[in-house]
């Protein structure tokens, strides 16, 4: 990392230094690990106690944050300490230099289109009129097959399987070992207790600035698209299946699963471990919490869900008060059980 000093960074965020204006960093480190020539950030309260001990140069805290105890950091100020310290990390990775250039082992088809600025790595697989925007990266072993099209600065890491006809938008990152395009679970049972396979015959969508973690998989459609808007950030080990559409800026954490046919709006956040129901709808700015299983339609927006099956969130505080309380409830049924009887 480049050196910046403190009224660097302030003027980038728009932020207030509280202390020496020439702090200087050159790395970044957690608040509780933070060393000289360290930058760090406080949002979450809960690691307060870290600030006062702390051996970061700089720390970057919210507006509203006032010491109780001395701070030896320089602290620079800003609306929302979280979404500033993001912003710095991303101008550090952009600021590594990149892989580009084409490697001898990559097999790219002659019909296909290579943009200006791309990196290909070992043992990648290019299939037939594929079209691959500028600037993109595809990394080793990696395949991208007949007919896809790749947005400009897309980046596809190691082992990433790309299936026939899909398509992927501008500045989309796709981690390890994701699959895009396998066949939707699709299988019709049959008289003798057998299952015949529905051809899949879609594709996948997936829209700009989409970011997909290591090890996912999105089924093709049978018919027409399976669509992951703009925006949507999926975690690690995610199943979304066939014709499902995922509505613009949606996040998924690491085991959800959504069945095939749903609809998922705008704006939505869910758990770890979530499970959806296929063929249903659920509601702009749903939030689902972990191991939540969603069974309908959620139709009214920014519900807030726990549970499975899944019912909204106060409901489920005031059943869970009664859950707990089963145990001595029993018991006491029990003993005016007892007290009847004794009294025939």
């Amino acid at each position: 990392m480049m050196k910046f000093k403190a009224n660097e960074i302030a003027k980038y965020l728009d932020g207030i230094i509280d202390g020496d204006e020439e702090a200087t960093v050159n790395t970044v480190a957690k608040i509780e690990e933070g060393h000289k020539g360290a930058l760090s950030f406080l949002s979450n309260m809960a690691y307060e106690k870290y600030i006062y001990t702390t051996d970061s140069s700089i720390v970057i805290v919210n507006n509203d944050f006032v010491p109780s105890s001395p701070v030896r950091a320089t602290l620079i100020k800003v609306d929302n300490a979280y979404e500033a310290f993001a912003t710095l990390l991303n101008i550090y990775q952009q600021s590594k230099p990149r892989n580009t250039g084409i490697h001898k082992s990559a097999v790219i088809e002659e019909s296909a289109k290579i943009g200006e600025d791309v990196y290909i790595g070992a043992h990648v697989y290019i299939g037939e009129s594929v079209i691959l925007g500028n600037g993109c990266s595809v990394y080793s072993n990696s395949s991208v097959g007949d007919k896809c099209r790749i947005g400009d600065g897309t980046s596809i890491y190691a082992g990433v399987t790309i299936y026939h006809e899909c398509e992927i938008g501008e500045n989309c990152t796709i981690h390890a070992g994701t699959v895009i395009g396998s066949d939707g679970f699709g299988f019709a049972p049959g008289a003798e207790q057998n299952y015949t396979k529905i051809p899949q015959l879609g594709n996948v969508i997936v829209e700009d600035n989409v970011e997909i973690g290591a090890n996912v998989v999105i089924d093709r459609a049978t018919m027409g698209s399976t669509i992951i808007r703009k925006g949507v950030k999926l975690d690690n080990l995610i199943q979304v299946g066939h014709n499902v559409e995922i509505g613009e800026n949606t996040v998924m954490a690491g085991q959800t699963g959504v069945a095939g046919s749903t609809k998922i709006g705008r704006n939505c956040m869910f758990g770890g471990q979530v499970g959806i129901t296929g063929h249903v709808s659920v509601a702009d700015g749903t939030k689902a919490a972990a191991q939540t299983g969603i069974s309908g339609p959620v139709k009214k927006e920014n519900t807030v869900l726990y549970g499975s099956p899944a019912f909204e969130y106060r409901k489920f505080q005031q059943s869970y008060i009664v859950f707990r309380k089963l145990p001595d409830l029993k018991s006491r049924v029990d003993k005016l059980e007892d007290q009847v009887k004794n009294n025939k």
